[in-house]
């Protein structure tokens, strides 16, 4: 198993997007994949979950029903326990009171399954904010918190037999994503070509090499053997440029000008490479715009490249359909030879 976080300190750039059509795309290529979503906005869940089952395995309503008698509310507070969520996983740790509590994921179809997100996510930032530097000096318990992401991961991977797993996370350089990056064994960057784009790659270049040097010099020599941790390699896959809405053949001068600069701001500060002149390896692919098609694939509940007549896709709209799959086609199989090139190493 190898695991792979998409990430940007900017948001908006189509993220979410690009994970759930990966997602589907390598397991239409063959490959088992695990999807989770780290994110509070919890939005890559919505994507592969209807209203109704968001509504279950958040528990709507749960709040506005007390007070109940203790029975049902023993019966409520252990539907959430057992719902599934990230949230719900680490809600021990949050309240003090023991480990990770895993769960099956949720399967979308045959080789692709989600651990989904929750917005009560979020109140698990302060608890890991806290756990940090007591995590430098070898406290099992801070140990615990900082690794529980990996552990979740890791043992949903081994529940389904996931040769992938794709982590969404949020736009910030908070404590959460430290911890959902810390777990991952690379990292693939998606990307807009303006300035805001760019200003995101200066700020998580060093934050992730500084993370890295911090989890492995200074706190992996320290865990104790019965705590599984991660390796915090991180390493930097590339990056996915996502277009805007403009002719693939004929960006403009504006766009071309950040889509120029994109490779010498990825070699020095993502790769710690500034005196290198970036042949644009590291660019993985560029994207056309979409945007047309997606609300035809939300109202489907399906990927933009799976769309049909049926669901409003006529005329030039299903050429463009075409097209969209034979684009998350061939960056779904650039990103399976970068992973390939990877040194071999276990999870």
């Amino acid at each position: 198993m190898i695991s792979v976080a998409l990430f940007n300190n900017k948001g908006g750039v189509g993220k979410t997007t690009l994970t759930y059509h990966l997602a589907h795309m390598l397991q239409r290529l063959g490959h088992r994949v695990l999807a989770v979503d780290l994110d509070p906005q919890s939005n890559l869940t919505a994507a592969f979950l209807d209203e109704d089952e968001l509504s279950e395995i958040w528990q709507e309503g749960l709040e506005s029903n007390w007070p109940l008698a203790e029975g049902q509310q023993k019966l409520l507070l252990r539907a959430y326990r057992d719902s599934g969520t990230v949230a719900s996983a680490v809600q021990p740790i949050m309240q003090g009171l023991g480990d990770v509590r895993f769960n099956d994921p949720i399967t979308i179809i045959d080789g692709l399954w989600l651990v989904p997100g929750d917005l009560n996510l979020s109140a698990f930032e302060d608890k890991l904010s806290a756990a940090w530097p007591n995590s430098l000096i070898g406290d099992p318990a801070a140990l615990r918190t900082t690794t529980a992401f990996h552990r979740l991961i890791t043992d949903a991977a081994r529940r389904v037999r996931a040769e992938i797993v794709l982590v969404d996370v949020g736009p910030n350089l908070g404590a959460i994503n430290r911890a959902a990056l810390l777990a991952a064994d690379t990292v693939l960057m998606p990307l807009a070509a303006d300035l805001f784009s760019l200003r995101g790659l200066r700020n998580l270049g060093p934050a992730l090499r500084d993370w890295r040097r911090v989890w492995q010099t200074n706190v992996l020599p320290h865990v104790p053997p019965d705590i599984s941790a991660p390796r915090g390699t991180m390493t930097p896959l590339g990056y996915v440029v996502m277009q805007p809405k403009m002719r693939l053949d004929r960006p403009v001068k504006a766009y071309q000008r950040w889509l120029d600069r994109v490779p010498v701001v990825f070699s020095s500060s993502v790769l710690n490479q500034p005196s290198a002149v970036s042949s644009g390896s590291y660019e993985v692919a560029t994207l056309r715009n979409y945007q047309s098609l997606m609300p035809l694939a939300h109202d489907a509940r399906k990927p933009m490249f799976d769309l049909r007549s049926a669901d409003g896709a006529l005329g030039s709209t299903q050429t463009l359909v075409q097209r969209c799959y034979h684009d998350f086609k061939s960056l779904s199989e650039k990103v399976l030879e970068r992973l390939d090139d990877l040194p071999a190493h276990t999870s």
